[in-house]
């Protein structure tokens, strides 16, 4: 039942929310100014003040972006406000105080994403004890691409200046700015390990949480090549000043190729991005990282793809026919199709979570979702993308309803109270309630349930009384299926096929 409409005063002015279920929530707040203008490509401003209560009933307008398939709503349309670099907050009681703080920063490929999509809606989650925040961040060529004279990476400038927004008013909202949690997926987990990596992240968070980590950097001159061939497209000038006259969406229209899933990726630029994540990552951040079991299959299935070669696959991703020849070893049987998906969730997804928690200098955990997903009369597998409506407990609408199938299977609803736990553990304490990723040197592991431990091929190798030696090379994975347990090591042929390439 609604509640009386709740205020906090921020560092820019008073703000009226909503409450209801016990969580008071607070849409479409500025943490920056509006991208109008020559604004549209530079590092993100200071928001004015204002006079009065700003009404924080409602989002904000999306940043610039193309239509998303399977939103229910455009998530942006030409004529929608300049003003959309803003947060959300969901808390339990904005007069308590030190709760723990989980921002949320969302995927979409670098291309879209708006932190208006119900998946990412933070009631449930909140309610659990935390403090959730969501915020905007620019997305395809305002926010990665490579502009002579202006600055780079103004995604990552924007999700800074979003955390020194939090750090600056979390507070107010009875959260602990000393214990901030970013957490994302896909290219909000690249997001989360780049700012993990980042000089400018120090002491703007506590902790951090990866959701399917994508392993790609883009040099100047390969991002400077992407702006050459968008401004070729659109027959201007590759500069600010030649994409300035150009309405968002014509180049919406030009900036991808058939085939590739994105063109945008966090720049070398010498200040932020110092080079591929899991080589700068700072130990005093507390990390969780996992990746799902079937990533590509969402991708190829959105392609159409019924049929694939897997030769012109590896060579394209810079295997040796040796490497191919040991996967198939590996997989006897194999589809020529799931075998090319296979690849490509090794070489995106996976090998490049697994990295994260390999060499993180400090605390590690990881996890494999392995949950097959029922839609699609099971064709999706453990897919990308389908463990975030379970994060946040939003089973129903959206992409997540896609994923998930309807009715929702009972155990979606398990899972999803699980990963919350989990999550919501570890951001309180930096526990997420199984063993650490380098347990795996020799030590004696149950599950974080009291159950079995299942070896890599699902075989029973331990039970919970006697523990199972994890392997030093692969670490102890979290893995989240029905029943839930601590695996060893779970991926080894691809983690050997891939190590001299990627790790």
């Amino acid at each position: 039942m609604p509640s009386e409409a709740p205020t906090v005063l921020t560092t820019h002015g008073t703000i009226r929310g909503t409450a209801a279920g016990g969580v008071h929530a607070f849409k479409g707040i500025p943490y920056a100014a509006p991208i109008a203008g020559p604004a549209r490509f530079e590092a993100p401003g200071e928001p004015e003040r204002w006079d009065g209560t700003r009404d924080a009933s409602r989002f904000s307008p999306g940043v610039p972006q193309p239509a998303f398939v399977g939103a229910p709503t455009p998530l942006w349309t030409p004529g929608d406000g300049d003003d959309c670099l803003s947060v959300n907050v969901w808390t339990p009681d904005p007069g308590s105080a030190g709760l723990p703080v989980l921002v949320w920063l969302y995927g979409g490929a670098f291309i879209i994403g708006s932190s208006s999509q119900p998946d990412y809606d933070g009631a449930i989650l909140a309610a659990g004890g935390a403090v959730v925040v969501t915020l905007n961040y620019r997305v395809g060529l305002e926010g990665f691409g490579a502009l002579p004279g202006r600055p780079a990476n103004r995604w990552l400038r924007d999700q800074l200046a979003a955390l020194r927004w939090v750090q600056d008013n979390i507070a107010a909202f009875g959260g602990d700015p000393a214990n901030v949690t970013v957490f994302g997926q896909s290219a909000g987990a690249t997001s989360v390990v780049t700012l993990v990596a980042a000089e400018a992240g120090r002491g703007l968070f506590r902790r951090a949480i990866g959701q399917s980590v994508a392993g790609t950097v883009k040099t100047e001159d390969e991002a400077l090549a992407v702006t050459g061939r968008i401004a070729a497209a659109l027959g201007v000038p590759a500069t600010d000043e030649g994409f300035a006259a150009v309405p968002a969406e014509a180049i919406h229209a030009v900036q991808g190729r058939p085939g590739e899933i994105t063109p945008y990726g966090p720049v070398l630029d010498g200040e932020l991005v110092l080079g591929l994540p899991w080589h700068h990552l700072r130990g005093e951040v507390d990390l969780v990282v996992g990746f799902t079991r079937d990533e590509f299959r969402l991708f190829a299935m959105l392609e159409g793809l019924t049929e694939a070669d897997p030769v012109a696959t590896a060579a394209g991703v810079g295997l040796p026919p040796s490497a191919l020849a040991e996967y198939r070893a590996a997989h006897p049987g194999i589809s020529d199709l799931d075998l090319h998906n296979l690849i490509l969730s090794d070489r995106i997804f996976r090998m490049p979570s697994l990295w994260c928690a390999r060499h993180h200098p400090g605390r590690a955990f990881c996890y494999e979702f392995t949950w097959p997903s029922p839609a699609f009369g099971g064709a999706l597998g453990a897919c990308h993308g389908i463990e975030v409506g379970l994060t946040f407990g939003n089973l129903a609408g959206g992409l997540t309803e896609l994923l998930l199938g309807s009715p929702t299977p009972p155990e979606a609803a398990v899972l999803s109270k699980e990963i919350r736990k989990a999550w919501l553990a570890f951001a309180a304490d930096g526990d997420p309630g199984w063993p650490a990723f380098g347990s795996a040197d020799g030590g004696v592991v149950g599950s974080a349930e009291g159950g079995v431990v299942g070896s890599a091929d699902g075989g029973v190798v331990g039970s919970a009384e006697g523990g199972v030696a994890g392997s030093a090379e692969g670490g102890l994975v979290r893995r989240w299926d029905v029943p839930i347990d601590v695996v060893a090591d779970p991926e080894p042929v691809s983690r050997r096929i891939w190590e001299p390439f990627l790790g």
